[in-house]
């Protein structure tokens, strides 16, 4: 992940901040949008994005003077949302969880891990498998909460996990079946 994101070529063009009138040239834009979104979040592993954030670069281009306004934003965030990749957190459409990698997907990287470090029938925190020392150096390491529980929920329903409630959130964990 070291390194500057390179931006593609369309984040310096103006027009693309613009939402186009025309449905080939916007259906494109927002296919370009919709691209560039899940790939800058997975580089940077942002997981939520909220609309209107004035310190969130992505949407603000400086050397050309340009950023998408919020209705530009959401428009872009939903078209993500109709194709499973985010999911608006709020009814506003003010703060939005960007799936950059599916459930699923999240799901087999937690399975892959248990069986790598032999942790069946083992008993983890979610706090452990999101930030602890075991999966630092992983791509588990700063998991978003809501995404981990979500993918817990999958293995759970597949019969490949247990998931455990305490009394505080960082008691909550998960058993590997």
């Amino acid at each position: 992940m070291a390194g500057a994101f390179a931006f593609p070529f369309f984040y310096d063009y103006p027009p693309y901040y613009t939402l186009q009138p025309v449905k080939e040239t916007r259906d494109k834009q927002s296919s370009l949008w919709g691209d560039l979104i899940l790939t800058y979040c997975r580089q940077k592993k942002i997981f939520v994005v909220n609309v209107d954030d004035e310190s969130f670069e992505l949407f603000a281009n400086r050397k050309i003077s340009r950023k998408l306004n919020a209705d530009s934003q959401r428009a872009f965030l939903s078209d993500l949302a109709a194709q499973g990749s985010a999911e608006w957190l709020d009814k506003q459409q003010r703060s939005c969880l960007v799936l950059w990698r599916k459930v699923a997907e999240w799901a087999a990287l937690l399975t892959d891990f248990a069986r790598t470090y032999g942790l069946r029938d083992s008993v983890m925190t979610l706090d452990d498998l999101s930030g602890g020392d075991d999966v630092r150096g992983t791509e588990l390491f700063g998991l978003h909460r809501e995404v981990l529980v979500r993918a817990l929920r999958l293995l759970e329903a597949q019969g490949k996990a247990r998931c455990f409630s305490g009394a505080t959130p960082e008691e909550e964990g998960v058993k590997f079946l």
